[in-house]
């Protein structure tokens, strides 16, 4: 068996014991759900017991997760550096989980537009997280102040936009994959994607 193997080995056994203890199970009621023996089970989690193919899939279905979850392996790509719009005071960074989302650090210095005609609606959804400052909220008729640690979610259908109050506020935003979509298209026909008063 090579190093990697053993490794992947390792890590497997690690994990189902992790996922076991994480959900409350004691080694007796995991056994049952599997329909395993509980020496057997034990002795897979210590390393006793070479890992089947059988065994690993009725483990899975009994941890409530997948095959593919459970023999996954560790990436190396742990560390995302962010891509830096300077023009536009922006930094991205990618959100693994979910290749279609994507997470935004922004320096917000102008209020929200004034005109109810700038606000923006496009599918998606977006959550947000004031890291410094205070920023306005804008969404349909509502205002709401978010300030420094507070956070918001909304669904970007509503006609939206963000600004600063006060002085500049940074912001941190997550957008799914159709706010997303939305924003590059609105940043698109505005010809600048940083404008403050784009929440998303």
């Amino acid at each position: 068996m090579t190093q990697d193997n053993d490794d992947l080995d390792s890590l497997v056994r690690k994990r189902i014991r992790a996922l076991r203890v994480a959900q409350g199970l004691s080694l007796e009621e995991l056994a049952t759900r599997a329909r395993l023996s509980q020496s057997t089970l034990s002795r897979i989690e210590n390393g006793q017991r070479r890992l089947a193919l059988d065994s690993l899939v009725t483990l899975a279905r009994a941890l409530d997760t997948s095959l593919d979850q459970l023999v996954e392996t560790a990436t190396d790509d742990v560390i995302a550096n962010p891509t830096i719009d300077a023009a536009h005071g922006w930094m991205r960074w990618p959100v693994k989980a979910d290749p279609g989302m994507s997470v935004v650090r922004q320096r917000l210095t102008a209020p929200p537009p004034d005109n109810p005609a700038r606000l923006r609606a496009h599918p998606g959804r977006e959550w947000l997280v004031v890291l410094s400052g205070t920023a306005i909220l804008l969404l349909g008729h509502r205002r709401f102040r978010v300030e420094t640690n507070q956070s918001a979610e909304f669904p970007t259908m509503l006609p939206h936009a963000l600004g600063a109050e006060s002085g500049p506020c940074e912001v941190l935003g997550i957008f799914d994959r159709d706010a997303r979509r939305g924003h590059q298209r609105s940043a698109a026909s505005s010809g600048d994607a940083g404008e403050a008063g784009d929440a998303g």
